[in-house]
C-alpha cells in the first residue's frame, strides 16, 4: 500500500469548508471596504515640521524670534498656494494647519484625515481580511495534507492559491506600513470572483496526479506562475485606476461633476495621483517580468523531463510566450521610447489579457498536454 497515493475525506471536506467561510469573511470585508470608500472623507492635515533655518519642504516657513509673526506659504491641492500669518513658537519651529495638500499627507482611503466612521470600517474590513486569510491558507493546506502532495495541481487548486496569492501580497504592503488600503476593495472583489469560479466552475475533487506531474518542478514551476499571477493582477488594478484616475481629472478640468462611469466624485478624490498608479504598474511588472520568465524555463525544463522534449508549441506554452513577448513590448516601449500614460496603460491591458486568455481560456477550452484534470 502507497500511504502517498490515500486521499483523505475528512481532510478534503475540512479544506472545502475552510475555503467557503473565507468567502463569506471576504465578502463582509468587502462590504466594509465599499463603506469606506462611499463614506470616507479626507480633512484637514496637519503638517508639523522644525524650522531651522526655515525650512518646510521647500523653504516654506521662516521663524527668528519669539512671538515674532511670519508668513508661511504652503502648496494647494491644485498647485496653487495658501498663505497663513501666524506665532511662531520661539527657536525650534511651527505648527502649520493647512486645507490644501501637506508635503506629509498620503491619499487614499485609510489616509491622514479620513472620516472617523469611514476609517473604523477600513480598520474593521483589515481585520477580516486578515480572518479570510487565515481562513483561505488553511483551506490550502488541508487540501494539500489530504492527498500528501502540493495543493496546485489542477486549476481548482491553482485558482485557491491564486486568490491567496493577491490577498497576501496585499497584506505584506499593509504590514510594511505602506498606505495602501485603497488596494483592499479590488484585492478582496478579484479573490471572491476568483474563488467564486474556482467553486462553481473548476472544483475538482481531491485526488492525486498523473505519473508525469510528480516531480520537484510541480512546486518551483507552478508557485512562480501563482506568484507572477498575482503581481500581474495587481499591476492590472493598477493600470485601471490610473485610467479611471487621469479620466477623472480631466472631467474636473473640464468642468463636470462626476467621475468616469457616473461614479461619484468625491471617491475619486480620496485615491492617490494619476502618476501613482502609472508608475506603481511600470514598477510591478518591471520586477516581475525576470520571474515570469523564469517561470516560462522552469516549464521547459518540467516538460524535458515529464514528456522528453523542452519544448513542442502546445497551446500553454505557446500562450505563455505570447504573454512574455507583450510584456517585454510593454517595458521596451517604456524603457527605450518613452511611452507613459494611457498608450503605456493600453499596452499593459493587453499584456494581462494574454495572461488571462493563458490562464483561464488555454485550460477550458483549448485541448492540450496542460489541460487541467476534471475540466
Amino acid at each position: 500500500m502507497q500511504l502517498a497515493s490515500a486521499v483523505d475525506p475528512q481532510l478534503a471536506d475540512l479544506s472545502n469548508k475552510l475555503i467557503y467561510s473565507a468567502m463569506v469573511v471576504y465578502t463582509l470585508a468587502m462590504f466594509a471596504h465599499m463603506i469606506e470608500w462611499t463614506f470616507g472623507s479626507k480633512g484637514a492635515v496637519a503638517v508639523r515640521s522644525k524650522v531651522q533655518a526655515g525650512t518646510l519642504g521647500e523653504r516654506v516657513a521662516t521663524a527668528e524670534k519669539k512671538a515674532r509673526k511670519v508668513t508661511v506659504t504652503v502648496a494647494g491641492a491644485g498647485g496653487g498656494t495658501t498663505t497663513l500669518t501666524r506665532t511662531a513658537v520661539a527657536g525650534e519651529g511651527a505648527t502649520v494647519v493647512t486645507s490644501g495638500r501637506g508635503v506629509e499627507e498620503e491619499d487614499g482611503p485609510g489616509a491622514a484625515g479620513t472620516n472617523e466612521r469611514a476609517d473604523l470600517a477600513g480598520r474593521i474590513a483589515v481585520s477580516l481580511t486578515v480572518l479570510g486569510a487565515a481562513l483561505h491558507a488553511g483551506g490550502i493546506v488541508a487540501r494539500g495534507l489530504s492527498v500528501s502532495r502540493w495543493p496546485w495541481g489542477n486549476m481548482y487548486e491553482f485558482s485557491c492559491a491564486f486568490a491567496f496569492a493577491m490577498t497576501a501580497a496585499y497584506l505584506v504592503l499593509l504590514a510594511a506600513k505602506k498606505n495602501v488600503r485603497w488596494l483592499g476593495l479590488p484585492v478582496v472583489l478579484a479573490g471572491l470572483l476568483t474563488l467564486g469560479i474556482a467553486t462553481t466552475v473548476l472544483y475538482t475533487d481531491s485526488e492525486q496526479l498523473v505519473p508525469a506531474l510528480h516531480s520537484p518542478w510541480l512546486a518551483i514551476h507552478v508557485s512562480t506562475a501563482i506568484f507572477c499571477g498575482g503581481a500581474f493582477y495587481a499591476a492590472f488594478i493598477a493600470t485601471l485606476l490610473y485610467l479611471g484616475k487621469d479620466s477623472f481629472d480631466k472631467r474636473m478640468a473640464a468642468g463636470l461633476t462626476t467621475g468616469p462611469l457616473g461614479t461619484s466624485a468625491s471617491i475619486w478624490r480620496r485615491l492617490p495621483a494619476a502618476s501613482t498608479f502609472d508608475k506603481l504598474s511600470y514598477r510591478i511588472n518591471a520586477l516581475v517580468f525576470p520571474l515570469w520568465t523564469f517561470t516560462i524555463i522552469a516549464g521547459a525544463i518540467w516538460a524535458e523531463a515529464a514528456w522528453g522534449k523542452y519544448w513542442e508549441w502546445d497551446p500553454k506554452e505557446t500562450w505563455s510566450f505570447i504573454t512574455w513577448v507583450a510584456y517585454a513590448c510593454y517595458l521596451h516601449a517604456r524603457a527605450t521610447a518613452g511611452w507613459k500614460g494611457r498608450k503605456a496603460a493600453y499596452l499593459a491591458l493587453a499584456a494581462f489579457a494574454c495572461w488571462l486568455f493563458n490562464y483561464y481560456g488555454v485550460n477550458i477550452f483549448v485541448t492540450g498536454k496542460h489541460s487541467y484534470a476534471g475540466i
